[in-house]
């Protein structure tokens, strides 16, 4: 199976959240009225698409509706997928990259959404792609993340730098920088502690790290991803905000993706944070995280089987 039927696959139940109840709508109704739009206004609601990203795509749905781009209810699907792509393929969504010197990406998150497993999978993604990798474990909060990121090393055939439990995360990175340089890498990329309840905390570190790789390799990091576990809907949202507060964050990994009815939230996060999802996973092997595509996500959410 290929990564695009995963990813309908993957997408069944928000499609069933989404898209089957708009068919629904649509059938039901002969013409759009007050009625119509009330009903579609809480369907995307409970996709979990967000309040402020329904009230944009209901205010572009009246105006198609005045400019006469949507005449009958049948017209809605192929409007509301037009738009969801434009939503999503605003701004830079593609992977910076080093000029010259190893690419650093810095990965954050909070504990269970999935950021050591991202890391392993990116590793592996990288190492496809015929480029050098090496993970840094500077999560030294838990033992459990250092030994984690250890095993996805061992299994992607990619080095990590670590130190003990408890030691300082920035001087991990510093190491791993400079043995990155040092052996000619390609992607370096850097586990980083997930707690948000101490945030002034997680702030002071992420910029120190910041400010120990920027030294070494001017423009580093070059990708501060955030992953965020889909299943949360719009908890999701919220920890992007604390996040945001906390680092400059480049774009987003999504999670779970197919084990989740809230995949709206994919539109929520851009358009809501103004915040590219650049990565996506829809399943538990290696190769189940991708680049996202917005193209691919709307054809497999409105499209479906």
């Amino acid at each position: 199976m290929g990564f695009f039927d995963k990813l309908k696959k993957g997408l069944n139940k928000t499609r069933e959240n989404l898209t089957n109840k708009i068919e629904k709508l649509v059938i039901g109704y002969a013409d759009i009225d007050e009625d119509f739009l009330e009903e579609l206004e809480e369907t995307l609601i409970m996709a979990d698409v967000g309040v402020q990203t329904t009230d944009a795509l209901m205010t572009a749905v009246r105006k198609g509706i005045k400019k006469k781009e949507i005449n009958t209810p049948e017209d809605l699907k192929p409007f509301l997928q037009k738009t969801i792509v434009d939503i999503l393929n605003r701004g830079e969504d593609t992977t910076r990259k080093a000029a010259e010197g190893p690419t650093v990406l810095l990965v954050i998150g909070v504990n269970g959404a999935g950021k050591t497993t991202t890391i392993g999978k990116l590793s592996a993604y990288y190492k496809e792609q015929g480029k050098s990798v090496m993970l840094a474990a500077a999560d030294t909060f838990r033992a459990a993340a250092i030994d984690q990121l250890e095993v996805w090393g061992q299994r992607t055939g990619v080095p990590v730098i670590k130190h003990e439990e408890g030691s300082d995360p920035a001087a991990v990175a510093f190491d791993a920088v400079k043995a990155a340089k040092a052996r000619g890498i390609d992607m370096l990329i850097i586990d980083t502690a997930g707690r948000l309840q101490t945030k002034s905390n997680l702030m002071q570190e992420l910029e120190k790290i910041n400010r120990v790789i920027g030294r070494e390799i001017p423009g580093a990091p070059h990708e501060t991803l955030l992953v965020l576990d889909a299943t949360t809907g719009q908890n999701a949202i919220s920890q992007a905000e604390l996040f945001t507060k906390a680092a400059p964050i480049s774009g987003v990994v999504l999670t779970k993706l197919d084990g989740t009815a809230k995949g709206g939230v994919v539109i929520g996060i851009k358009n809501q944070l103004s915040m590219p999802v650049k990565w996506i996973g829809v399943g538990e092997g290696v190769e189940d995280l991708r680049p996202f595509n917005a193209d691919d996500f709307a054809k497999a959410l409105f499209e479906g089987e």
